[in-house]
């Protein structure tokens, strides 16, 4: 099973981001604070609607490198 932590990659599985990838930056109880490729700015996100993935990313500089990251990652 796949740990909830900070770095970790996920898909969305509900809402307008559905199927897009993204990145957890922070976590506060049942839910996550997450950057996806399609948005701007971080938003929060219930835990329920992650699908968490294998992959992991070191999370260090701006959001935009690690928009970066997650167009790389595809």
């Amino acid at each position: 099973m796949v740990a909830v932590e900070i770095g970790r990659m996920c898909i969305k599985k509900y809402g307008r981001d559905r199927g897009k990838r993204c990145i957890i930056t922070n976590i506060q109880g049942n839910s996550a604070e997450i950057i996806s490729a399609g948005r701007k700015k971080r938003r929060k996100c219930n835990l329920r609607h992650l699908e968490l993935l294998d992959e992991k990313v070191a999370i260090s500089g701006s959001d935009e490198e690690i928009r970066k990251s997650i167009e790389i990652k595809k």
